[in-house]
Order: structure tokens, then sequence, then C-alpha cells
């Protein structure tokens, strides 16, 4: 009996430790989860990583904003306001966070990587290449102070915060990349400060540093130029009588490729004005060290998808060497109301250009995608920035062309030119107020040329002929039903169709940028500060500019025919 006893009683032993194995092995895991959940739910442990931190509570009812959504969020009752992290939706590119009231969806705060504290912006913004940036090995965190940089203005600033360093990776690196690559834009505008300063500030924050405007009418008064000017990276260029004189002795005239142009009223003689502003405008970004020139009106916006920080610069800096041209198909607006007052924070719908489609959806959609018989209302040909370089030279309002070789084209698939065109009512008499043609159609016919491409001249300026005879002999009861009928995307069902076939398309980078800005009081201040400002002479000695360019371009070409000699030698 006791032999029996001692046989089992390592048995029993044996199975007693595996049974507490098995439950402790049961009880782990549940314990964990257990533990894991207790924590998620109090807010989670404290991160390493300070833009990620759990310090950073929002509340557990928010609204994400349309096409901004988030990775990873976090919830809380103590805040009123939700941060938007990086965009991974179709119709968004990832840009820096912004923060949103609930009740308004406006952004509460414009600065990339909102802080609670206004003094550590300021801080990291005084501060050199130091401990404050590189304590964080965040690419992101680079950009965000690049952009903030370039907002502010302060090329002085990326410079002291970019010093050579001798290595070629992480965020110092991109910084001094991007502050090696210099953007610069120009335009030839009347409009006002209402539309002109979002313009401006929208490009400053996706990297542009440079600003050429040749003003006319109310751009040119007194109350509006004054601000212009007090813009760090402006440049503000009058439409004087030395600048016509000189614009006359143009190469321009003598040549065929804009001869058709020549001595026509309206959109004729604008296409022409352009374009001797845009080679003005070559002449000065080259005086100014600028790597790429873009030619923009002031109712479009570089849309720089594709590119993860939202940034024009990151998308440059990607282009190959040996592209001298990349080309940004535009997207035209698709208003959904009659009562827009703002475009750039009112309107997300657009049109994407039809070489983006494919045959079988643009062939199977055109009639519900068309109006006036027309796929855009005005041009489809987009628009494009050019490497600085020498004999450069402006095709045109859309394109640019070499006076010695055939540039190379890089057609850009994501980042676009986001056209808002009649996006606002009194669109339609305000372009009739600009022109003095009378309104019939063979008057009409000689003044309009919405689309300078020549292949689709007759079929867009078709809706130009109309808009304007409309303006010009309806009263506005008729002309509002007119908008209604041909501009405005008013049926939900069709814009829903057009969405879902990838023909129209949700864009919020820019309206939540502007509304940003606008929230931030940018534009107020900026007209503020400039009420103090001194105001600079207007008058330009542009025959001594244009001689030194002249002379330059005369030096390059006598190099360049030595050049083949030296590689010889």
């Amino acid at each position: 009996m006791a032999g029996l006893c001692s046989s089992r009683g390592p048995t029993s032993a044996s199975s007693s430790c595996t049974s507490r194995v098995v439950v402790l092995l049961t009880l782990l895991p549940i314990t964990l989860a257990a533990y894991a959940f207790v924590l998620h739910w109090r807010g989670g442990v404290m991160d390493t990583d300070p833009f990620t931190s759990s310090s950073w509570l929002f509340q557990e009812d928010y609204y994400k904003f349309p096409g901004m959504h988030s990775p990873i969020s976090r919830s809380s009752s103590s805040s009123d306001c939700v941060l938007s992290g990086h965009g991974y939706g179709s119709s968004s590119s990832a840009f820096p966070s912004f923060l949103f009231n609930q009740s308004d969806l406006k952004p509460q705060n414009w600065l990339p990587y909102a802080h609670d504290s206004p003094v550590y912006w300021s801080q990291l913004l005084t501060s050199s290449c130091s401990p404050s940036l590189e304590a964080y090995d965040d690419v992101s965190l680079a950009m965000a102070v690049v952009q903030l940089l370039s907002l502010l203005g302060s090329p002085q600033s990326i410079q002291g915060l970019c010093s050579p360093q001798p290595n070629t990776t992480g965020p110092k690196a991109l910084l001094r990349n991007r502050a090696l690559s210099k953007i610069c834009i120009t335009t030839s505008t009347s409009a006002g400060l209402e539309q002109i300063l979002p313009w401006i500030f929208f490009h400053k924050v996706i990297g542009v540093s440079t600003f050429y405007l040749f003003v006319e009418g109310k751009a040119a008064s007194t109350n509006v130029s004054k601000v212009l000017e007090s813009i760090p990276g402006v440049e503000v260029i009058y439409r004087t009588r030395e600048l016509e004189e000189q614009q006359e002795k143009s190469r321009i005239w003598n040549e065929t490729w804009l001869a058709s142009f020549f001595y026509k009223p309206c959109n004729y003689e604008l296409f022409v004005k352009q374009t001797l502003n845009m080679e003005m405008a070559i002449v000065l970004a080259r005086n100014a060290g600028m790597d790429w020139i873009i030619h923009l009106d002031t109712d479009e916006l570089i849309h720089p998808a594709g590119t993860p920080e939202y940034s024009l610069r990151q998308l440059f800096l990607d282009v190959p060497q040996n592209v001298d041209q990349v080309i940004f198909p535009n997207y035209e607006s698709c208003v959904e109301r009659d009562d827009i007052k703002e475009p750039f924070t009112e309107v997300s719908l657009f049109k994407k250009n039809l070489a983006l489609l494919s045959p079988e959806t643009s062939y199977s959609l055109f009639e519900e995608a068309t109006r006036e018989k027309t796929y855009f209302l005005t041009y489809g040909n987009g628009k494009s920035a050019a490497r600085i370089q020498d004999h450069l030279r402006p095709d045109g309002a859309h394109r640019w062309y070499n006076y010695k070789k055939t540039p190379k084209n890089l057609l850009m698939l994501e980042a676009a030119v986001l056209h808002y065109t009649y996006s606002k009512f009194s669109d339609l008499t305000s372009r009739r107020d600009r022109c003095g043609c009378k309104p019939t159609k063979e008057a009409v016919k000689r003044c309009f040329m919405l689309d300078f491409d020549r292949t689709r001249c007759l079929l867009s300026a078709h809706f130009g002929t109309q808009a304007f005879i409309i303006a010009s002999n309806s009263t506005e009861e008729e002309m509002l039903s007119w908008y209604q009928k041909h501009v405005v995307w008013g049926d939900k069902e069709v814009n829903l169709k057009l969405l879902q076939n990838s023909i129209l398309t949700r864009i919020y980078d820019p309206m939540i940028i502007i509304r940003g800005l606008r929230e931030s009081r940018v534009f107020s201040q900026v007209i503020a500060s400039a009420a103090s400002a001194k105001p600079k002479d207007k008058f330009r000695s542009w025959s001594s500019i244009m001689s030194s360019n002249a002379s330059e371009s005369v030096l390059a070409r006598k190099m360049g025919s030595q050049m083949p000699l030296q590689g010889k030698s």
C-alpha cells in the first residue's frame, strides 16, 4: 500500500505543476490585455516623441474633417478642439496639423504641429541649428519649421537655421536643400487685397519665396500697393511709361509665334501683356538667383499633391536635373452655390483635367461632365514651371520655351493647378467691366480668347462670349438664372456619380490653410502693419536691368561656344 502511494506521489505533483502552468499562461495574457485596456482608457503611456505625446488630449466625440483621415486618434473630455493629423485620404495630401473647432470646423491654429504654447514656436524659430532641432530626428518637424520660416518671410532665419554641415541626411540636410531651392511666381493682376493676400500667403506656406506682381487697376492703387510692398518677398511692378517703352523693344514683337495676338483688344491684349511681363520676370528672377519660375493668375492655386509635406519645394527637389519644364494639369472649380464670397475657403469641388481620365470614363460620362459643349468653361492646357536658365522665354501665358533648345518636359500626375473660374456670381460683371467691347457676337469674338490653345480656342470662347453678352444685356435676375444653369453644380446626384467615377474630386488643403491664416489674423496684421510702413519708390531702371541681362546672355553664348573646345583639350 505504501508502495502504491509512493508511486502515485510524483505523478500527482507533476499533474498539479502542469495545471498551474496552464492556469498561469491563461491568466497572463488576460491580465496584460486588461492592463493595456486600462492604460488606453486613461489616455495611454507617455510617449518619448513630444509631438505624439498623450498630453495632447482630444474629445472622444470629435468630427473628422472630410478628406483628412488621421491614422491615430486619442480622446478626452478636456478639449473642445480636434487635431487633424497627416491626411491619407484620396483628396488630400499629408500636410501639417491644424486645430479645428468642433462647432464650426474652422482652424483655430494654422501653425504646423500646433503646440499649446506660442512661446515654444518663437523659441524654436529664433534659435539656430542646435539642440532644439537636433533633439528630434523628425523629418516632418523639419518641414514644418521651413514652412513657418517661409510663411514669416525670413530667408535669413532659414540660412541661420541651416548652416552647412558635413552630413547629407536628416532634418538639417533637408532644411538646407529647401533653403537652396528658390521658387518664384509672377502674375499680372488688377485684383484687390481680398484675393491677392490669401493667394500670396498660401503659396508662401507651400514654399514659394518670391512674387513678381505686375499691377494695374485696383492692385496699383495706393491702399492696395502699399500693403503688397510691405510683404517680404513681394516685388510690386507698376505699369509705368518706362516699362512700356522697354517692352516695346522686346524681341517678341519681331517673332511670329505671338503675331496673331498683336493689336487686338481685351483678352488678346491681356495675353500679350502677360507674355511681355513674363519676359521681364525672367530677368528679375535670374538676377535674384531663383531656381524655378511659375506664371499664375490670382484665381489659381498650386496644389502640390503627392508630396508628403504638401511642399512645392519638395516637389521640385524630386524633379530630375535634365528636366526644363514641369507641367501642371489644371483642375476647374465646380461651385455648388450661387452665393460664394470667398472661393478659396468655400469651394472644395473640382473637375479633373480630361487628360488624366481614361477614355472609357470620359466618353461614357462626357454629357454629364460638360457644360456648353465643352469640358472646361475656360482653358484646359494647364500651367507650367520653368527652370531658370540661359535663353529662357515665355511661350504664352501657359508655357515656357528656350531660344536655343527644345525644353524637356515633365507632366505631373498628382500635383495640379486649381483654377477658381467664375466661382463668384460677380465675376460675370467684373469681366464685362474690364473690357470695352460692344455686347455683340461679332465684337466679342474679336475680344475674348479664354483658352490660348489654338485647337480649343473657338469652343472655349463660346462660353466667354455668352457670359459677356449676358452680363451686358440682362438684368441681375436674368444673369443669376443664367449663372445657376450654366455654372453652378447644384445636382447632388450628378455630382456624386461624377465623384464616384473620379471625374470630380474634393480638395480641402487650400481651404484649410487659408482659413487657418485668416483665423490667425495674418491678413489683418499685414494690413495694419502696412499703415506705418514707408512707401517704396515706384521708379525702376528697366533699361539698366534689361541691358545687364542682355550682356550676360551674350557672355553666356560666348562661353557656350567655347565649352566644346575646352572639352576636347
